[in-house]
């Protein structure tokens, strides 16, 4: 670690990383690369490339993602109906490998020999940056400050700040309510006033969605359409990945949707409680599971809804480059191939009701489920169906005396 001469930051231009620039530099004497991602976060990233400059970074990457994060990573994982542990939309889990792809690729670009992040030793973030940097670049250099220094809380970072006279925001001067993290997908926060989970967050931890006895009275009905798995556009109207996702936040956050109060079990070991809020990945996700529901054979659907924890846990573990996430994606997008048509949905006081389905690929048969009288399904055939399937029943009962 010593030979490192030239490191690629991930930048936030918040306390922590400002604080880790500065220590990267009295520490390894090293110049340092900051890379400031837009995920769709919501806040303006122009402050963080002046304080980069202000501490004398000379190459600074400030750039725009929204888009391939939502393509590239939101929309695949979505094909899945992706949930950790059956509820939580891995909103943060799935922004890490995007991130770390292109520190990677920055430090190429660049000639940097090292990455940094500013994820502590407690969590999953610092296994989900590492994991992908070791698999995008074996023999890069990792720095984790946070397993490193001997600033191990918020007062010893404030005084780090103040002697180096590192600019601190009046919100940050003594311990934050709670930590945030946000991207298009979700804002999520945790620590500090949420860390009892038998306490109920105040409603000021909710910064996406209103609450869902203060939405509106009269529902909201969209209509969403999409093809091959995907969703492509919203009452009508085309967007790209990222537009589409913003439209949907709008509409669930105004409707009180995508909530969520999560007690979930770390990758390092330990539990945690978050609050999320996923208003237009909750309607996303409805909405897939309902086209699907019109086009998947019944095996293909029973076998997704089989492999998908599986496949959840390795997002949220980290594995995004692994060959069994990358195995299960092409199976999963093989799926897709017939998942196309228009979902309409009621939203309404935090709740996402479908309404209704179709598709040009569907394999609904009125003709076969008809209650009245039809020409292509006879109801005798289901006596020898149900014989054959209660053999091995039978068999059983008479050995055992039933």
């Amino acid at each position: 670690m010593s030979e490192i001469k030239k490191v690629v930051l991930a930048y936030s231009g918040g306390l922590d990383t400002s604080v880790i620039l500065k220590w990267l530099k009295e520490t390894y004497a090293c110049e340092v690369v900051t890379f400031t991602a837009d995920l769709g976060q919501g806040e303006e990233l122009e402050p963080a490339r002046r304080k980069a400059e202000m501490a004398g970074v000379k190459q600074i990457y400030i750039e725009d993602l929204r888009e391939d994060f939502v393509r590239d990573y939101v929309f695949p994982m979505f094909r899945a109906n992706a949930l950790y542990e059956g509820v939580y939309l891995l909103g943060t889990s799935i922004a890490r490998p995007l991130i770390a792809k292109r520190q990677i690729e920055i430090a190429a670009e660049t000639g940097a020999d090292a990455v940094c992040h500013g994820a502590t030793g407690k969590g999953n973030d610092q296994v989900r940056f590492e994991l992908s940097y070791y698999a995008l670049k074996p023999d890069i250099k990792v720095i984790a400050p946070w397993r490193e220094w001997e600033l191990t809380s918020r007062t010893r970072l404030l005084e780090f700040a103040e002697k180096h006279q590192i600019p601190i925001a009046k919100d940050k001067r003594g311990e934050a309510p709670f930590s945030v993290d946000a991207n298009l997908l979700h804002i999520s926060a945790e620590g500090k006033v949420l860390e009892d989970p038998w306490v109920a967050a105040e409603e000021y931890v909710y910064t996406r969605t209103v609450a869902p006895e203060a939405a509106p009275d009269t529902p909201t009905i969209i209509e969403v359409e999409f093809e091959k798995g995907d969703a492509v556009a919203v009452d009508g109207a085309r967007l790209s990945p990222a537009a589409l996702l913003t439209r949907l936040n709008g509409l669930g956050g105004a409707n009180g949707i995508g909530r969520l109060d999560l007690v979930e079990n770390r990758f390092v070991g330990m539990k945690n409680r978050g609050i999320y809020e996923t208003p237009g990945g909750t309607i996303l996700h409805v909405a897939h599971r309902a086209i699907e529901s019109l086009t998947l054979d019944r095996g293909a659907a029973h076998l997704k809804d089989e492999l998908m924890p599986r496949y959840a846990e390795l997002i949220y573990n980290g594995f995004w480059f692994s060959p069994e996430r990358e195995m299960l994606q092409a199976l999963i997008d093989h799926s897709q191939e017939r998942v196309s048509g228009t979902v309409r949905l009621k939203l309404y006081k935090g709740n996402v009701i479908v309404e209704g389905r179709k598709s040009p690929d569907s394999l609904f048969s009125q003709a076969h489920v008809t209650f009245e009288e039809d020409s292509v399904y006879d109801q005798r055939d289901a006596q020898g169906f149900i014989k054959l399937n209660a053999l091995r029943l039978s068999l059983l009962g008479r050995r055992d005396g039933r």
